[in-house]
């Protein structure tokens, strides 16, 4: 038996790998922009300035926004492809000076380097210049330039499920479509949107709040821009069903949507569940009770507290409340710095935590539950990548949800005579559900860096704000930016021109935030984010959040009964759900007519994490869509080759995000 066991194990391993080495590995297509927007004097003897291209990091000109030197951008890509560090110690970081030349700029620039007085020098912004310093320096100022993230990791090799590059994601929406169009413009809506609390998404027929909330919405949140904002991209031929300049491609009419006035789909996924009930997923607001509420007093706690139970602590979903109406980089100079590299994480701010007094000994700690799509922000801006995954599963666990009945060991002890542990039970599927992330995140890696290197929302905005700037000065220099501007600057919001509705919120914003800003008075089209850094440093195609996303949400709907509904979200034979109070201070109930599911819940889930990445504004909607479908791919592969491992015989059904199931 000893000596069969190693000859079995190896078995075992070599069938894996053969079921992983014949999964064909497909064709990556991109959208083929990068190799056709050149400079905009359209010069054949000048490289592509790289319009549609993520180029964040590099040099960048001052006044366009545009490449500095396309130079940059072959070094950039060449790094990317070989896989070798070196390339990339190679590769210009940091802003740079553009010397005019009778044909293309030359390759000279700033060095940016580790001294306080090179690193404050070379940024435009005050914001950039007097960075905190140094703890240990406090005479050093200016942000250090920020490096691009894991840009290798999708030449990495795995030992389970499928290759990093044996899976793939569509050509993403090009400048020049009615998709692209509709995604900035519904990233623009929603940056307008982001301090209405959710409560404020019109709830679909049949929800009603009980009781009634009192409080109010913040002064800035306008509790009629919701139906300002649907009926804004309502206009939009990608929305309303309009007729397309040309036929979409296959992958566009699968992310086509339409928007509907009653709120119902607004912001929100496509995949099954997503749009019944609430906005927000009862697993990022309820706590677990389960095993609590077998504990003395005062250690039982109600869902509605919101505590999810890790062993013999608890944690408290509820997120820092970041200050109401605060946008950053809707100025040009520290929307230039964070271009060229300039790292301005940790600077955003929040509501401090309020005194306790005689009155009040419990006073706001600064923390509520996710109340507004700002609050999703800032929880999407610092998780732990699977977090939200392994707090559900947590909750499922401790909540008694059944498994899947193709799993093992469901009839009683005295009929199966054993428990699931170790395999088919809770340790298993909690190592799984966060195990897969990393698997996720290389695959997403490849199609980021190696096929599609597609520009960040941010920079859209950018040539958004030149379009205007130059159009103004009349230089005749508008050819760069028309694919997008043009089709924005047609659009109108509630009777006003979109654009200068957009210039009136950015002068809001800065007027009160950063008046001592370097041209803060100036006019404004960038698109208001909600980090101060802006996006990471790695392009937008496919997202990390969002591909992480769907493979852990793939293996909690292989392992549980994705049908179920817990007893937390009936009351009393009612159907309910929660959500936060207009001040995040409690949840409410509120009653539904019909239950929610499992399936629908974690799908809701995804598109939460995925989604509230856009309201950040680091990502658009085709990102968070064909991302999940990625690493669904991704946990499917891996669920194959691990059965191989198990002599039990199972099988798993997993609900898929378009609609149907597959079995394992």
């Amino acid at each position: 038996m000893q000596t069969a066991r190693p000859t079995t194990a190896e078995t075992v391993r070599n069938e894996a790998a053969k079921l992983a080495s014949h999964r064909p590995h497909p064709h990556h297509l991109n959208n083929k922009e990068e190799y056709e927007y050149r400079d905009y004097s359209d010069r054949p003897d000048c490289p592509i300035t790289c319009l549609a291209s993520f180029t964040k990091g590099l040099p960048h000109d001052l006044t366009t926004g545009l490449l500095l030197n396309p130079v940059d951008y072959k070094l950039f890509v060449a790094g990317i492809q070989s896989g070798d560090p070196v390339d990339f110690q190679h590769t210009p970081l940091g802003p740079g000076v553009k010397f005019v030349t009778p044909n293309c700029p030359s390759d000279e620039r700033i060095k940016v380097d580790s001294t306080a007085a090179t690193r404050a020098s070379a940024w435009c912004s005050n914001m950039a210049k007097e960075y905190p310093p140094n703890p240990k320096n406090p005479a050093e100022k200016g942000a250090y330039v920020r490096a691009w993230e894991s840009a290798g990791a999708g030449n990495v090799f795995d030992l389970q499920g499928p290759d990093a590059q044996a899976v793939t994601m569509p050509p993403a929406p090009r400048l020049d479509s009615d998709e692209l169009l509709g995604e900035i413009a519904e990233l623009y809506a929603m940056a307008l949107l982001r301090d209405l609390p959710f409560r404020h998404f019109r709830l679909p027929a049949g929800c009603s709040a009980r009781p009634a909330d009192k409080t109010s919405p913040p002064p800035c949140a306008d509790p009629d821009s919701f139906d300002h904002a649907t009926a804004f991209l309502n206009s939009l031929a990608w929305f309303n069903g309009g007729a397309l300049a040309k036929p979409p491609t296959l992958a566009e009419a699968a992310r086509r949507r339409t928007l509907q006035a009653d709120g119902s789909n607004g912001f929100r996924g496509q995949t099954p569940g997503e749009q019944v009930g609430p906005y927000l997923s009862q697993f990022l607001l309820l706590g677990n009770t389960s095993l609590e509420s077998k504990m003395p007093a005062p250690a039982a706690r109600q869902a509605d507290q919101g505590y999810i139970r890790y062993g013999a602590i608890s944690i408290e979903q509820k997120v820092r409340i970041a200050t109401p109406c605060k946008d950053y980089l809707t100025i040009w100079a520290p929307f230039i710095d964070v271009q060229n590299g300039a790292d301005l994480r940790g600077l955003e701010s929040y509501e401090a935590p309020t005194r306790p007094t005689k009155k009040n000994p419990c006073p706001p700690d600064g923390h509520r539950f996710i109340t507004t799509p700002r609050d999703l922000a800032t929880y999407v801006h610092y998780d732990a990548l699977y977090e939200a995954y392994l707090n559900a599963c947590i909750f499922l666990l401790s909540s008694g949800a059944p498994f899947d009945r193709g799993i093992p060991f469901l009839e009683a002890d005295v009929f199966d005579k054993q428990q699931g542990f170790a395999h088919f039970g809770g340790p298993h599927i909690l190592t799984l559900v966060t195990e897969v992330a990393t698997r996720a995140l290389k695959a997403v890696r490849y199609q980021k860096f190696n096929v599609h290197r597609r520009l960040r929302p941010e920079a859209m905005g950018g040539h958004f704000d030149r379009w205007h700037k130059i159009n103004a000065l009349k230089t005749g220099k508008l050819a760069p930016f028309r694919p997008i501007a043009e089709g924005l600057s047609a659009l109108h919001w509630n009777g006003t021109a979109f654009p200068d509705v957009v210039k009136a919120h950015n002068a809001a914003n800065n007027a009160t935030y950063f008046s001592d800003e370097v041209d803060s008075a100036a006019d404004s089209y960038l698109l208001p984010m909600a980090f101060p850094e802006g996006s990471p440093m790695h392009p937008s195609y496919g997202a990390g959040h969002a591909t992480v996303a769907g493979a852990c949400i793939t293996i909690l709907k292989a392992y549980f009964d994705h049908g179920w509904t817990p007893p937390a979200w009936f009351d009393d034979a009612q159907p309910v759900a929660y959500e936060p109070s207009n001040d995040g201070s409690r949840l409410i109930a509120i009653e539904l007519d019909k239950p929610l599911t499992v399936e629908g819940e974690l799908n809701k889930l995804a598109a939460n994490i995925a989604i509230g990445r856009n309201w950040g504004g680091v990502h658009y909607y085709s990102d968070y869509i064909e991302s999940i479908r990625l690493g669904e791919q991704i946990a499917l592969g891996l669920l194959e080759e691990q059965k191989l491992c198990y002599p039990e015989n199972f099988t798993m059904t997993v609900p898929l995000f378009d609609g149907g199931a597959v079995r394992i």
